[in-house]
């Protein structure tokens, strides 16, 4: 179990790592809420999170 908890956290902070460089601090913002969100299930905290990275990630790149 240790094991997986290691790996399992590894794996958040580096995608974390990758919203934030790729997305900036609104992504990092919208990642936290989706967090806290599921953690606290609260489904408003949830919604705001996922609406602020679904407009992060559906505008175009260039």
């Amino acid at each position: 179990m240790p094991l997986l908890a290691l790996v399992l956290s590894v794996f958040s902070l580096g995608f974390e790592q990758l919203v934030q460089w790729r997305y900036g601090a609104m992504g990092v913002i919208g990642l936290v809420l989706l967090t806290i969100g599921f953690k606290a299930r609260n489904s408003t905290c949830i919604g705001i999170g996922a609406v602020v990275l679904v407009l992060l990630f559906s505008q175009p790149t260039t």
